[in-house]
């Protein structure tokens, strides 16, 4: 793929007629696996070419998606940032060979992506809820570490002022989130966000100790408002927020456990941001503090609601891809069918999707 170092420039992109891309907020969902839908979403606006980015915040697989995007904006532009989208999660897959955790025939009969029928994945699961990460995995081997070290340069990431980067992680004995900024960043504050703690010992950064970012913000949208000038996000959401029947199963009960949990915290932040609006349309800004955001979501929960807990340990090649692809379609959609509002209006509507 060929690459410029400035492909984020209106004068190196076509696709705008000469006009400057419209900036962006990104806030990317965590899910394991399901993260490589927002992989292909990022990749179709970048190519696209009409979008920049002022910054980037995330949790868990969306603080990995949101690291090694701004590693590659900042080292080689929009190219830049797709082909190290590209070379980690081909990683993840790699490393993921290695697993004994892998779909069943009935798997591949019943779903493309589930892992619900796999022996390997029903004892790995009741194994995490018998044992700890501090007796399973003493070692505290996680293959994110090294894929983060060898491909995210943290550094050039710290020293860049043009890309703002936000993870977020959930402190264990406070219980509070803790928001990770551009000028603290490193692999350890990107996999405390990713900690979830039946997997992984949880990660010990200046005497604290944090696991999953979600629990607390998925992702957080508050740093966007008070530290970036943009006020359009784009919210890439990988957690169904609907579903038309009542589970009734073990698994799709825990399933909808798992969703709700890692979605409350950004439907209050919704309502927040809802009230603000409603204030500033009557006309109280708070002597210009208020700010009225522009929300923008990409989401696929027609899809992802097939999808349960399990297929988010899957990081077969296969699966990906089918994300990725399913994220670049959705990524086109929201293109073709909202772009104009981007910098004029919001394109969802919060208290219809939200409230």
């Amino acid at each position: 793929m060929a690459t410029s170092p400035r492909t984020n420039d209106a004068a190196a992109n076509p696709a705008t007629g000469g006009a400057a891309p419209k900036p962006v907020n990104l806030a990317l969902q965590g899910g394991g696996a399901h993260g490589a839908f927002t992989w292909g979403v990022i990749d179709r606006l970048l190519e696209d070419g009409r979008i920049s980015v002022e910054s980037l915040v995330g949790t868990s697989a969306g603080a990995m998606n949101a690291a090694v995007t701004a590693h590659g904006l900042v080292t080689n532009g929009r190219d830049g940032a797709r082909d190290a989208l590209e070379r980690f999660w081909r990683a993840v897959s790699e490393a993921a060979l290695f697993s004994p955790i892998k779909p069943s025939p009935l798997d591949r009969w019943m779903s493309v992506g589930n892992l619900d029928f796999s022996p390997m994945f029903q004892w790995f699961d009741a194994l995490t809820r018998m044992a700890s990460p501090y007796q399973i995995n003493p070692a505290n081997f996680n293959p994110l570490r090294d894929i983060l070290y060898e491909q995210v340069d943290f550094k050039r990431i710290r020293a860049n002022s043009d890309i703002k980067l936000f993870t977020c992680a959930t402190n264990v004995n406070t219980g509070r989130i803790k928001v990770f900024r551009t000028h603290e960043m490193t692999a350890e504050r990107v996999l405390a966000s990713a900690c979830l703690p039946f997997l992984y010992q949880a990660v010990e950064i200046e005497g604290q100790h944090y696991w999953d970012g979600g629990y607390m913000g998925n992702p957080p949208l508050y740093p966007l408002f008070y530290e970036c000038a943009t006020q359009d996000i784009l919210l890439v959401m990988i957690n169904p927020i609907r579903m038309a029947e009542v589970p009734r199963s073990p698994t799709a009960i825990f399933d909808r456990i798992n969703e709700i949990s890692f979605n409350s915290n950004l439907m209050r932040e919704m309502r927040a941001i809802q009230f603000v609006t409603d204030l500033i349309d009557k006309g109280f800004d708070d002597g210009g503090r208020l700010k009225k955001m522009r929300i923008h979501t990409v989401d696929a929960e027609e899809q992802m609601r097939r999808l349960s807990t399990s297929s988010k340990l899957n990081a077969g090649w296969p699966f990906l891809c089918w994300l990725r692809d399913l994220g670049r379609a959705r990524g086109h959609a929201f293109l073709d069918e909202h772009y104009d509002k981007v910098g004029v209006e919001s394109s969802t509507d919060v208290r219809e999707r939200f409230l």
